[in-house]
């Protein structure tokens, strides 16, 4: 698997082609890896088979940089043996990038932990054919392909079942800071839920701003070039020296400690919590309350400051139900120790999933944003035994809801003083009583519902009922058990509930 917090050290052709200064560049940078625990770290060679990598009339050919590069620092495969046991020796994790593949095969025989595709190789078919065949974790730069290859690599390694990370990289060097274009790390977050995105730089390396940004983006593998300046040896525009890559270093360090948590919500601060806790407003009674009453909005108010342990405002909501457990006089906090809470939100929202499904089931569609209003007459704990819930379309001269039935659910019986209802099945078997006779309805039927009539169902099936009426007002309910009427906390509205 590819390390977490992975930063990738590009040796490239930094080696020079001499082997001490090779051993000096591994050596020098680990003292300072070591310094940095919290990382894991990897060096990274580049492989060529240079006598079958460049064509037989452009061996020799001096006047093309990277021939020229290439042919002056070649290192033999003992050499390189060499160097990976130095980088093994010096802790890291060791990596290469291979550009053909024969130099795969040697990635292979030196049991290396990871193999790197090069931007230049991002689409290089018959090397990823052989790349993936090798036992190893892939991390493959993006540098100047377009988002269909980059669909077609992911695609690619996916369907293969690699462990790989892919790396917003600009294959200029050194890369100007208006190139960067860090964002691209959120484009391919995006884009591949679920892949590793990492970032591989190339800018000015004495700047340390740029990795604080790519931390705080998400990325979490990191490639830089490094080398080592001697009296023979000159370090290039883009590589970085021991001294700035411990300076970038500490700034991808801070930038990990102050970024913090990304994968969860932040771990419980209990200073803060407690600083919060105290400008909050606590729950004071208005009047005396005797014990075993239901507390309602009508029988409190908020104060600051809130006292030690006491229930705030934050604890109340549609979703809370306080009950007294004692006596309590007004104007007093109330507590844990003279009241019980009981959070209702679970309950309601898997209610409102059981009428999504049977409005799914139903085939009915329902207006987008409309609020769910829910009945629990005796309480949310009988609610599958007794309950209602309800859709209002329009309410104007004229009235339109929906009414839902769970399976096995009763609606107690109730009349209006005023309404006169139409109820038009839509959806299920419904028993219907009117004035104590009964009938049963099927979708199609429809049930006119006079004034004073009482009347009341229930839904073997689970059923929705259009009902279309007169304007609807809240005090023309009235139901024939009057623990109902009581029951002031019987309703519970949901807005944004479908799902």
């Amino acid at each position: 698997m590819i390390p977490n917090k992975l930063i990738v050290l590009e040796m490239a052709n930094n080696h020079m082609g001499d082997i001490a200064h090779g051993f000096k560049v591994i050596s020098d940078f680990g003292a300072v890896c070591r310094k940095f625990p919290e990382f894991k770290f990897a060096f990274k060679l580049q492989y060529r088979e240079l006598d079958t990598f460049i064509h037989p009339s452009m061996r020799g050919r001096d006047d093309i940089k990277y021939i020229k590069r290439f042919s002056e620092t070649k290192l033999t495969r003992e050499n390189f043996d060499q160097l990976v046991s130095k980088i093994r020796e010096e802790g890291f994790l060791a990596m290469a990038t291979p550009f053909d593949n024969a130099s795969i095969t040697t990635i292979v025989e030196q049991k290396l932990d990871i193999l790197k595709i090069a931007s230049c190789s991002f689409t290089d078919w018959p090397l990823l054919e052989e790349a993936v065949t090798a036992n190893l974790p892939i991390i493959a730069s993006t540098a100047g392909a377009e988002l269909s290859d980059i669909d077609k690599v992911v695609s690619f390694l996916a369907h293969r079942n690699k462990a790989f990370a892919i790396m917003h990289c600009v294959g200029e060097y050194p890369t100007a800071d208006e190139k960067l274009h860090i964002n691209q790390i959120n484009l391919l977050q995006q884009r591949y839920p679920g892949v590793r995105i990492g970032f591989s730089t190339h800018e000015d390396p004495s700047n340390t701003d740029i990795v604080k940004m790519a931390v705080a983006k998400g990325a979490t593998i990191f490639e830089k070039h490094v080398g080592v300046e001697t009296e023979k040896f000159a370090l290039n525009a883009y590589s970085a020296s021991p001294l700035q890559i411990q300076a970038w270093l500490e700034a991808a360090r801070y930038a990990f400690t102050v970024c913090g948590v990304g994968d969860q919500r932040l771990p419980e601060n209990t200073a803060e919590k407690a600083s919060l806790r105290s400008l909050r407003r606590g729950v004071f009674l208005r009047h005396d309350v005797k014990a075993g009453a239901t507390i309602t909005n009508d029988d409190v108010y908020f104060a600051f400051p809130p006292e030690e342990g006491q229930f705030t405002a934050n604890d109340w909501s549609k979703y809370a139900q306080f009950t007294s457990s004692s006596r309590i006089s007004k104007d007093a906090a109330l507590t844990p120790s003279n009241a019980k809470r009981m959070d209702t939100r679970d309950t309601i929202w898997k209610i409102a999933q059981k009428v999504s499904n049977l409005i799914k089931e139903s085939k009915i569609t329902v207006p987008g944003g409309i609020d769910l209003e829910i009945s629990h007459h005796y309480g949310l704990d009988k609610f599958d035994q007794v309950g209602l819930t309800m859709f209002t379309v329009v309410n104007r001269g004229y009235c339109k809801k929906l009414l839902v039935s769970l399976p096995g659910q009763q609606h107690p019986e109730q009349y209006h003083n005023k309404k006169e209802e139409t109820f038009h099945v839509l959806h299920g078997e419904v028993h219907i009583s009117l004035n104590g006779e009964k009938r049963v309805c099927f979708p199609g039927e429809v049930i006119n519902v006079e004034p004073g009539v009482r009347h009341a169902f229930v839904s073997p099936t689970g059923s929705v009922i259009e009902e279309i009426s007169s304007t609807h007002y809240k005090d023309d309910s009235y139901y024939t058990d009057e623990s109902i009427m009581k029951n002031k906390m019987r309703k519970t509205h949901l807005t944004y509930w479908m799902g």
